[in-house]
């Protein structure tokens, strides 16, 4: 699977792309990071390298914890990284590390 990496600072942001995921029922995946935490940061790093010159396949929003705490809380995420994908009606939600790093095709 192909993803194309946007990093969001604004919290307005994430909700407009939630409406509008919504709306169109399209499929989108949405990544909770933290700058301090060295998985995350080894992590979006890696997603940077793979993904930073994707110009299509599924979004993939980068959120961190510094920039969007609010924003954590939409779908109740605790710890970090959190991997949220959303499909037409159905929320799949991950945090175990090795199947995050499976499911965006890193390892």
């Amino acid at each position: 699977m192909k993803y194309k990496l946007i990093e969001l600072k604004k919290e307005n942001d994430l909700n407009r792309i939630l409406r509008k995921q919504k709306r169109e029922k399209g499929e989108i995946s949405i990544l909770f990071t933290s700058l301090w935490d060295k998985y995350s940061k080894a992590m979006v790093g890696r997603i940077k390298s793979k993904y930073k010159n994707s110009d299509s396949g599924i979004p993939l929003y980068l959120v961190d914890s510094y920039n969007m705490p609010h924003s954590f809380v939409i779908f109740n995420s605790s710890r970090v990284p959190h991997l949220v994908t959303i499909q037409k009606n159905r929320v799949l939600s991950e945090e175990y590390l090795p199947l995050i790093y499976k499911l965006l095709e890193l390892e």
